[in-house]
Parts: structure tokens; C-alpha cells; sequence
């Protein structure tokens, strides 16, 4: 039997957190980034509960949530792979969403986790 390792490359905006910074002040986007990423963990694990339990509805307002959280603390992928779910929901596609689902959501514990690594060094 042969496994496949499915692991996504992802690319954090750093000029969009030193934005953060310097728009709020260092202890201030601190503590949005750390609310932010506690969010994005939180909503993609309601996605994926959603979607277990067939909710779509709320399913689509919660990946729809990520796209602007995502997107302020530079996590573009994840935004860009939340508007694909997002998409998949509304074309009524459950193969599409499904796999689209999977790789979001690796996509965002790779985010999360870089954006652990890197959190002390933008900041």
C-alpha cells in the first residue's frame, strides 16, 4: 500500500504584519494577531464539524469569516482556499467541496503553525 504525504506550501505576508505594527503598535498587533489566529483555528474546526454534520449554511458563514481574518495577518492562501470552499458550497458540488475542505484545512494548520514560528520575529 503506498501513502501519499499531502503537505501544502504556504507563504506568510510579513509586510502585512509589519503593516500591523506599524499602524497599532507592537504590543497592540501582538494581540491581534494572537486573537486572529485563535479564530482562524476555532472557525476551521467548526468548518469542518459543519460540514460533518451537513450544516452548509453554517459551513459557508464561517469559512466566509476566514477570508477577512486570513487575509489581515497575511495568510493569503488560506483566505484564497476559503473563497474556493466557499464556492463549492454555492455550486452544490460535495466531491469539489470535500477535497477543497481537506486542503483547506491543511493549509491552515500549516499557516497556524508557521505563523507560531515566525510570530517573535515579526514582532
Amino acid at each position: 500500500m503506498t501513502l501519499l504525504k499531502q503537505a501544502e506550501t504556504v507563504r506568510l505576508d510579513c509586510d502585512r504584519l509589519d503593516m500591523l505594527v506599524s499602524q497599532l503598535g507592537e504590543a497592540a498587533a501582538e494581540n491581534v494577531i494572537c486573537r486572529a489566529l485563535e479564530e482562524v483555528a476555532v472557525r476551521l474546526s467548526h468548518a469542518e464539524r459543519c460540514h460533518r454534520e451537513g450544516r452548509l449554511a453554517d459551513m459557508r458563514r464561517t469559512v466566509r469569516s476566514l477570508i477577512a481574518i486570513s487575509d489581515q495577518i497575511g495568510m493569503g492562501k488560506l483566505a484564497r482556499f476559503a473563497g474556493h470552499v466557499t464556492a463549492c458550497i454555492d455550486e452544490g458540488d460535495p466531491v469539489a467541496l470535500a477535497a477543497t475542505l481537506a486542503r483547506l484545512l491543511r493549509i491552515g494548520e500549516t499557516c497556524l503553525g508557521e505563523m507560531w514560528d515566525i510570530r517573535d520575529l515579526s514582532i
